[in-house]
């Protein structure tokens, strides 16, 4: 199939009753022929062993163009199976069931699909449409067919519903994390569905094409199965946006010169070639429907080299950058639309070079260079990829073969001995999909999380400088510190105090590029939690989820009192209540608390005020049985008496020592971060959490959680931190009911 799906020629009523065989040189098949083939060869009896029935053939020769040696013979067996399964049952179309499986096949075959896909793709509907069942499939075709049938079986057996279709692609996720041909035989399901979707009601169509479009089409994007997803946007742009795709469809067929235009163009640029002695195919690649639409609102009329594009077919990398030298010599080149993604692969592993170029006549003609490799993959993605196990086909398994290996322990894939690029057993952001979504609470939460996440089509890699853990981190483009924090610590990512972007602090709502390096710093013996605003700069469900989740359990700490004034993002880091056990940590001062001849499973100090001996204090109860102690006055301690929270007597310990974060406002200077530790340390406070704000407008905010051996002290302290030179303010942090004014300099 061309990575450019449909020809923009046929219509979306051609889509619907037809599968388009994208080989050069094969007709369209029919399904109504393919239906009576298979009623046909039922009457006639079973298929000698030695050959296929005749309604498979094309499947065979697809799948023979691709894999010259497969053994057809388990393909003959399950579609025996499936037709003797599905005899009886029509589709609403009123072909044969049958021919749905088969088109399905063909699909993947087309692809370059192996035969364990295409042998679980014929049977995938048996076990949830027929009285075959998942051990019948696994005794005649092993365990890894029966993981594939039993992956999309879960998928199709939940009914649709509010809540149902949630879950089921929550299923069918995970078990793709196992093996994507889960998704791939998905993917041509859905396709297939989509063609023949003008049988049923209006709304219907509607409410398929926009699930299609907010996570089919995504999925197949990550998975660089680039042939289905754009046939599917054509086929989803034909139901919800009608109007506009009939204009783009009238477009594309007033344009019948079009295809001549980028024709001459492909003439001169294999003449080039040829002269350069570089062998090289030039093909036009027509756009489909959608990318025509897209190309003309961006450009407004279109001309004829912009119904197409140029693909260059070499045999080596080097090749590729052979052929870009020579187009950019011998013709004149756009330089805004070069890309290359061959040495910066997409995340979905497409590799190929992008340019365009303006020949003599002035049309300007885009160009696609790759090798016939990266054009496979280009088009198939992980389906031409094969097992992602690197396992034998399980053709001819016996009854107690062990099941396939899963991610942990699946065996590495070959690397090619071309040294190109292989598809991971789970590629990123599956893994980070797979890891949110054990997290979220209901359904509602994991269907928006899930359309958020694939909305995001692209990726960024940065680099940890954890000196005992480097490595990677696979994040979506936009994302922030934030985001680093808690794809690298899970939970613990509520103690972050800040970020070295690059070795520079920075706060955590910085927006991270690809190729930055991020060290995230933790509280070594923290009382914090995250604060709202973290949701401000949170782009990733796990992020989003995880800090939900706490601001949740910890009410006290969602919101300022005045509800017109939101802190700058970070005006409090390390700040927030801890929500581990108090022996899980070292809690400063001693506090006691009785709640109704009960004591309370801890008692801690609130992160907003951070009170210290002999503060006047009061403590009210929060989730887990645990009671957090306030400042009298805390701007937090009164919004909990509104929502009706009741208060707790509470009282300090024996002990004097107490922890308390200190903001100092200060102009910006050389050294006065040194200047301020060390006035610190000679008070005899110690730095538990430190953090520094970049400037504005020359002024510089630090806050730092410091351990006082004495309480008493904390007068003393405040009083040598605004005795540094530059610093105007110290203060203890506190939720603020209005900004605080910052001294003009003199």
């Amino acid at each position: 199939m061309s990575a450019e799906a449909a020809n923009p020629l046929s219509t979306a009523d051609d889509a619907a009753t037809d599968v388009t065989v994208r080989k050069r040189g094969r007709a369209r098949i029919d399904l109504r022929r393919l239906g009576r083939a298979a009623l046909l060869g039922a009457t006639a009896g079973p298929a000698p062993r030695d050959r296929l029935p005749d309604a498979i053939g094309h499947v065979a020769e697809a799948h023979r163009a691709h894999h010259p040696e497969a053994d057809l013979t388990v393909l003959r067996r399950a579609y025996v199976l499936a037709e003797s399964s599905h005899r009886g049952q029509f589709r609403k179309s009123g072909e044969p069931y049958i021919t749905h499986p088969l088109a399905v096949t063909l699909i993947l075959a087309e692809l370059g699909a192996e035969t364990t896909t295409l042998t679980a793709s014929l049977l995938h509907d048996t076990v949830e449409d027929t009285e075959v069942t998942l051990d019948q499939v696994r005794r005649e075709f092993g365990d890894e067919v029966a993981y594939l049938v039993d992956g999309v079986t879960k998928v199709e057996k939940i009914d649709y519903g509010a809540a149902a279709e949630p879950e089921t692609f929550r299923k069918m996720l995970v078990a793709t994390g196992n093996d994507v041909r889960v998704m791939s035989i998905k993917l041509a399901d859905r396709l297939h569905n989509m063609r023949t979707l003008g049988v049923m009601r209006p709304e219907k169509q509607a409410r398929i094409a926009r699930v299609t479009r907010d996570v089919l089409i995504p999925l197949a994007e990550r998975l660089g199965v680039q042939a289905l997803k754009t046939e599917l946007e054509d086929l989803v742009f034909a139901i919800l946006h009608p109007e506009e795709y009939e204009t783009t469809r009238a477009l594309v067929a007033g344009a019948p010169h079009a295809p001549d235009a980028l024709g001459a163009v492909a003439e001169q640029v294999d003449a080039v070639l040829r002269e350069a002695g570089i062998g090289a195919e030039v093909h036009v690649r027509p756009r489909h429907f959608v990318s025509v639409h897209r190309v003309r609102l961006k450009r407004g009329d279109l001309r004829g080299c912009d119904f197409g594009r140029l693909l260059v077919l070499v045999a080596e990398d080097a090749d590729c950058y052979a052929v870009l030298g020579e187009l950019h010599t011998c013709f004149t080149p756009v330089i805004s639309e070069f890309k290359d993604f061959i040495a910066a692969p997409k995340f979905n592993l497409y590799q190929s070079l992008h340019t365009a170029v303006a020949a003599p006549d002035g049309a300007v003609a885009e160009v696609l260079i790759r090798t016939h490799r990266m054009h496979r993959v280009a088009e198939a993605g992980v389906v031409a990829l094969g097992n992602p196990h690197g396992g034998p086909e399980p053709a001819e398994q016996p009854e107690d073969t062990a099941p396939p290996a899963g991610p942990q322990d699946a065996p590495a894939s070959p690397a090619p001995e071309d040294g190109e690029r292989v598809d991971p057993t789970r590629p990123g952001w599956l893994s980070r999909l797979l890891d949110w979504q054990q997290s979220a609470p209901d359904p509602d939460t994991f269907w928006t999380s899930l359309r958020a996440d694939l909305a995001e089509d692209d990726e960024i890699t940065v680099f940890r400088a954890d000196g005992d853990a480097p490595g990677t981190i696979s994040l979506p483009a936009g994302a922030s510190c934030v985001d680093a924090a808690y794809a690298q610590h899970g939970e613990a990512a509520h103690a972050c105090l800040g970020a070295r972007v690059n070795g520079r602090l920075a706060p955590l709502s910085t927006v991270l590029g690809d190729g930055d390096t991020v060290q995230l710093l933790l509280a070594q013996d923290p009382v914090s939690g995250p604060s709202p605003e973290w949701l401000d700069h949170a782009r990733t469900p796990a992020a989003r989820i995880a800090i939900t989740g706490w601001l949740r359990d910890h009410p006290e700490s969602a919101a300022p009192a005045d509800p017109r004034h939101r802190p700058r993002p970070d005006d409090r880091p390390g700040t927030r209540p801890d929500p581990r056990p108090a022996d899980d940590r070292r809690s400063g001062a001693e506090l006691h608390a009785d709640v109704d001849g009960e004591r309370p499973a801890a008692v801690r100090p609130a992160g907003c005020c951070t009170p210290v001996p002999p503060d006047e204090i009061t403590g009210f109860r929060v989730s887990g049985g645990s009671v957090t102690v306030h400042r009298s006055g805390c701007a937090s301690a009164d919004a909990m008496r509104r929502i009706g929270r009741p208060p707790v007597v509470v009282r300090w310990g024996d002990t004097a020592q107490g922890r308390v974060t200190l903001v100092a406002e200060s102009f910006g200077r050389p050294g006065l971060l040194a200047d301020l530790t060390e006035a610190i340390a000679t008070a005899g406070a110690a730095v538990v959490s430190a953090t520094v704000e970049p400037p504005s407008e020359q002024r510089v905010r630090h806050t730092y959680t410091l351990h006082l051996p004495d309480a008493a002290e904390l007068p003393a302290l405040m009083r040598a931190m605004r005795d540094v030179p530059g610093v105007y303010d110290v203060s203890r942090a506190r939720h603020r009911a209005s900004p605080r004014p910052r001294p003009r300099r003199t």
